[in-house]
């Protein structure tokens, strides 16, 4: 008996369903009977599936059981498979089919099954990460859960906070696994992938396969691990010229570095550049520098140079000198009187 004029609308909830080989799939499905036809929905009917739309329950290439179908008598045609055994790749069509005059094949609405042996990977939201140091983070890691009883397990790369996995339905009845990590922005993250991972269990025995995604968080942050170093090493003579060069840590880069020299409570600006060429003395040797970005500026700790005296080491070279030069006076009138 054919009911085009009662039987109005299939709702396939989506009409592309990916299905990862060896594992199962659910298929969202509604449909509804008008005209009277109502009644005739009983325990009766049953639910079958095939790739033509000119099929009947003797060859129809998918019959379900109660146990894989959603209750017909309530209008729910959602169907799971097990181990996607019996799919393959083709676009399919649902037949309600009951012990009385309710038997129809919606040609109207189908569903395409693409196998897959690799499952898509997650998605991050948001997909790129450029804050503050200090700032809140919400990062969201989701996967299709295209087999309800087995969703994927989602795990992050680095445990950066607490996490929370939840199973979530969208509109179109699908559903996915939905990984929630909060944290708040550290210097240290800077730079260092951050990835989600989905497991997809399979049910034909073959190992887990996964899908990953990263991303690579921009924290921007005032400089960090501001530091001195100086040339030549010792020994550092009094009124030696040395060279301070100021190192730190920054994003954005470091716009400018100033010296100074602590005097009491005081500080004396002496000079600016990541480089800066000073005389040293006894009186003058404990230099600092500070680092600046558009973020802050951070100062180091005091550079307290080992100057020594003069006194000793000066009069040792003096001597030394003379006796370089009297030696020296001494070779030349030799060469004149041997010449």
């Amino acid at each position: 008996m054919k009911l085009f004029g009662f039987l109005l609308l299939l709702l396939l909830f989506f009409i592309k369903i990916n299905v990862l080989r060896g594992s199962c799939v659910n298929i969202p499905c509604s449909f509804n009977v008008r005209g009277g036809f109502e009644n005739n929905l009983d325990d009766s009917c049953k639910a079958y599936w095939s790739d033509s739309t000119s099929f009947d329950s003797e060859n129809a290439k998918l019959k379900p059981t109660k146990e894989m179908t959603g209750d017909l008598t309530k209008k729910d045609c959602t169907t799971t498979f097990n181990n996607a055994s019996l799919l393959q790749s083709a676009k399919y069509y649902f037949r309600l089919q009951c012990n009385n005059p309710l038997r129809f094949t919606f040609t109207q609405a189908g569903v395409d099954i693409s196998l897959i042996d690799d499952p898509p990977s997650p998605t991050l939201t948001p997909s790129t990460l450029e804050v503050e140091e200090g700032a809140s983070v919400s990062l969201t890691c989701s996967a299709p859960a295209p087999c309800w009883s087995h969703p994927p397990a989602l795990t992050w790369s680095s445990n950066l906070g607490q996490s929370q996995e939840t199973l979530q339905e969208n509109q179109d009845k699908t559903k996915v696994r939905t990984s929630v990590m909060n944290f708040n922005a550290s210097h240290l993250h800077h730079g260092n992938k951050i990835s989600c991972t989905a497991v997809y269990q399979k049910q034909d025995g073959i190992h887990d396969v996964t899908a990953e995604t990263s991303l690579t968080p921009d924290i921007s942050y005032s400089p960090k691990d501001v530091q001195i170093s100086f040339s030549p090493s010792a020994p550092i003579l009094e009124n030696q010229k040395v060279t301070l060069t100021c190192s730190s840590n920054a994003n954005p880069a470091v716009e400018n570095y100033t010296w100074y020299r602590p005097d009491g409570d005081q500080e004396t600006f002496i000079g600016t550049g990541s480089s800066f060429n000073v005389t040293v003395s006894k009186v003058k040797s404990t230099f600092f520098c500070k680092a600046t970005n558009a973020l802050g500026f951070k100062r180091s700790s005091n550079l307290q140079i080992n100057v020594q005296f003069c006194m000793f080491l000066c009069s040792f070279f003096q001597i030394h000198l003379k006796t370089l030069q009297f030696q020296s006076v001494l070779l030349v009138q030799y060469q004149r009187t041997a010449t």
